[in-house]
């Protein structure tokens, strides 16, 4: 999307405007009768600030943030990564002390980071995207990025770009050597690990013990059963315990079953685990999202082999392929996301102007958005904006280009959500029910039975 320099000198003045408003505002009243850092809200044009955040990989808060000093150099911007299991207890008692982050990630419903648990350490945002993108600021921004980082019609964060999950990732250079199609059945997908595991190459790797990126599968398979069922399932609409989800539990159990798991899955997690494991070339598929697309660019993917042992690595070609066809409906391609993270700004910052101030620029202006599209990390929030794929450097072009315009279209028409449904009780309920079927401690009816009985708790 194309904007005339009048138009984005108009944005960042207002933008500005925005930040000394809400600096005012929050001085006087924020959140939850929490108080406003003492002093004042800083310069919006200068300081030093703090983001911390699970996410995204530092070589790419690295260009987030190379780009918005272009714009304001002033203002100096140090990213601290968190590792994503442990995000909420170090984010918890950091946000009531002014030594904490000025900017933190959130997320919608009860996963890492869930807007619900951390709203009253964040300042409204509301009046700031105003300034930004005028009154009519929700038409010009994905619904995913407003609605689900809100509570109570309170802004808490901004999102920088949303993900979606439903499908596969494979290493397309191991499946070039064995000369292997993507599979797009159950029995295609046995037997090309069947093939590899013949000649020593891991097939499928997922950390299993971690139970988010378990209901990522499974309700790809429950989408595969029909579409729209789980989710559905969870706002109550349709019982736990239909026949249908039956169905896909058991196939969610076959999995492991008939050897597409890999040997010990329950006892692994997806980060650190069964990401290195992929990435240093162990195994040829896994099942990750479109946060795995930034892994296509080159220095990115050259990056995650690093941090996954690989010592002097030749970049991996990984292509996005569709979640097989376990059930046999014809029902494949299914998306479902939410925004990655927002932006949420510290009441306790002592920087609260200069924070907002990067919270808008990455999250509403064009350049910032257009910075997050190209590291492809995130689906961008600002509607309009997309990849400039000639100016990605990608590992393969050849292979790679075509399927991931095409991925990457496909999640951005996407309108399911992945966790902003699921409430902390099912979250916990899903933990118990997916790892222990996979484990062969639950039946599949016990295992729906228990979702069945925090849905009944809720209604």
């Amino acid at each position: 999307m194309r904007t005339s320099m009048t138009t984005l000198r108009g944005r960042r003045l207002g933008a500005v405007a925005a930040v000394a408003g809400l600096a005012l505002v929050a001085l006087t009243a924020c959140s939850g009768g929490s108080s406003a850092a003492s002093g004042t809200a800083g310069s919006a044009t200068s300081g030093n600030i703090t983001w911390w955040g699970w996410t995204p990989d530092k070589a790419n808060a690295d260009k987030l943030i190379a780009a918005f000093n272009k714009e304001y150099p002033s203002i100096k911007v140090e990213f601290v990564s968190k590792p994503i299991d442990s995000y909420d207890s170090v984010l918890s008692p950091a946000i009531t002390s002014s030594q904490g982050p000025d900017v933190f990630n959130v997320a919608p419903g009860s996963a890492n980071g869930g807007v619900q648990t951390f709203q009253a350490g964040a300042v409204d945002l509301t009046p700031a995207v105003e300034g930004a993108l005028g009154a009519d600021w929700k038409t010009k921004l994905a619904p995913a990025g407003v609605d689900g980082l809100s509570v109570d019609k309170k802004l808490v964060g901004l999102s920088a770009g949303a993900v979606y999950s439903g499908g596969l990732w494979i290493n397309q250079d191991i499946f070039d050597k064995y000369k292997l199609k993507p599979p797009t059945t159950l029995a295609e997908w046995k037997d090309v690990c069947a093939t590899l595991t013949a000649d020593g190459q891991g097939c499928f790797v997922q950390g299993a013990g971690q139970w988010a990126f378990d209901m990522d599968t499974f309700e790809a398979i429950a989408d595969n059963v029909e579409p729209g069922l789980y989710i559905k399932a969870s706002k109550g609409e349709v019982p736990w315990t239909d026949p249908k989800f039956v169905t896909a539990m058991g196939l969610w159990k076959s999995l492991f079953d008939d050897g597409i798991m890999q040997e010990g899955a329950v006892g692994l997690q997806q980060y650190p685990d069964a990401n290195n494991a992929f990435m240093a070339g162990k195994y040829a598929m896994v099942m990750m999202g479109t946060w795995y697309t930034q892994y296509a660019v080159k220095d990115s993917m050259v990056a995650a082999m690093e941090a996954a042992g690989v010592g002097s690595p030749t970049p991996i070609t990984l292509t996005p392929i569709p979640f097989p066809d376990l059930a046999g409906t014809g029902h494949t391609g299914s998306m479902f996301g939410d925004a990655d993270y927002g932006l949420a700004v510290s009441a306790k910052s002592k920087q609260q102007a200069a924070a907002t101030t990067f919270a808008l620029w990455l999250t509403t202006s064009t350049t910032g958005q257009q910075a997050v599209a190209n590291t492809l990390n995130d689906i961008p929030a600002l509607k309009g904006v997309t990849p400039q794929w000639d100016q990605i450097d990608l590992v393969n072009p050849d292979k790679q280009k075509a399927a991931l315009q095409s991925y990457t279209e496909s999640a951005g028409a996407a309108t399911e959500p992945r966790f902003a449904t699921v409430s902390a009780d099912l979250n916990t309920a899903f933990r118990d029910a997916l790892v222990g079927v996979a484990s062969g401690d639950k039946t599949a009816a016990q295992a729906l039975d228990g979702l069945a009985a925090v849905q009944k708790a809720q209604k």
